[in-house]
């Protein structure tokens, strides 16, 4: 039985939903704040996701196929303290709940943890005070920065991942150079500050950006520009991209029109829709909106209208946006029992 905590009303009943429906393991929906929560009130839980969303946590462990008897934490602990969008108050804001959690953790020392934090959490401290809140209790901690277009998606959503081992104590982590080195050792867990090569056992490829020269940068991965078709250095398939419509030149009398997009020239019809192709895997087949600023930018099939009076709306886009992207911890999930 898994034990699911989600402080939004809204998102706690789509949880509710999504379990009842079988997308989720069985398990028990607490709408309560984690302040409220005692380690008592979690006996008898195998796997504990809290800020649990929409359940991104516990979908991307079956997508690592993570037996559903093994135990594992989870969460993702609120982000607005520390994203470029707030205020910038970081752990002095009360959203601040990493103290809560460990208190937590600390109690009942669950075997392994999963994390997440948005990156410009570290610019506030905020990847120190875990490792070394865990590693007094006895984990042995690695971290890395990974992001959403690095397992296909048409956006880059960069995002610190972390895990915790109370198992591992003792055991080196390795630390793949700052080159990034191709040799590098594909079950490297490093530190967020540092470039690290994860391997993934799928078909789709990474993120391409033509503003670096390739090298692994300390704020994520950046692999060398490719052209459309070609593999990345870690990677197979198409690169993930966006239209730019910045740059348009007609092509012939035909109604369409070229937009280059990091690098990569793209079709787009009269109604200012960009061809296939242009994301891979589960984003393959996204729609693009062209937007004011001269960017078309991609979404998800049969996006809901954002028009006010559309029933849900709000709960709906604050639960979208709180979400992690379940592909890339299912790519970070595989490395750490790979490793």
């Amino acid at each position: 039985m898994n034990y699911y905590n989600e402080f939004d009303l809204y998102a706690a009943q789509w949880l509710r939903n999504l379990i009842d429906a079988g997308h989720l393991p069985q398990g028990e929906v607490d709408s309560r704040s984690i302040k409220d929560v005692s380690a008592s009130d979690l006996n008898g839980f195998v796997q504990c996701h809290f800020f649990a969303g929409l359940g991104g946590w516990s979908h991307a462990l079956r997508l690592a196929r993570w037996p559903e008897d093994r135990p594992v934490w989870t969460g993702s602990c609120p982000c607005q303290p520390f994203s470029a969008a707030g205020a910038g108050g970081g752990v002095t804001d009360e959203r601040h709940l990493w103290p809560v959690w460990f208190n937590l953790i600390r109690e009942c020392r669950p075997d392994v943890i999963f994390g997440e934090q948005v990156e410009a959490a570290i610019n506030h401290g905020w990847l120190d005070l875990v490792q070394f809140d865990l590693e007094g209790e006895g984990y042995a901690c690695g971290a890395v920065g990974l992001p959403a277009g690095g397992v296909g998606a048409p956006h880059i959503r960069q995002r610190l991942w972390f895990v915790a081992d109370a198992q591992s104590v003792g055991r080196s982590v390795q630390h793949t150079p700052h080159n990034g080195s191709a040799n590098a050792p594909s079950n490297t867990l490093a530190n967020a500050n540092d470039s690290v090569a994860v391997q993934r056992r799928s078909d789709i490829g990474e993120l391409a950006d033509a503003e670096h020269d390739g090298h692994l940068a300390a704020d994520g991965l950046r692999e060398t520009d490719q052209p459309s078709g070609q593999a990345g250095a870690h990677g197979v398939g198409q690169s993930a991209r966006s239209c730019d419509v910045d740059q348009l030149g007609n092509a012939g009398g035909s109604g369409r029109k070229e937009l280059r997009g990091d690098g990569v020239f793209k079709s787009q019809d009269a109604a200012g829709r960009c061809d296939s192709g242009a994301a891979n895997g589960f984003w393959d087949a996204c729609d693009w909106l062209p937007c004011r600023d001269g960017k078309a930018r991609p979404v998800e099939p049969g996006t809901f209208p954002l028009a006010h009076g559309i029933s849900g709306r709000v709960g709906r886009l604050r639960a979208y946006g709180n979400a992690i992207v379940p592909q890339v911890a299912q790519t970070f999930i595989e490395a750490y029992l790979e490793s």
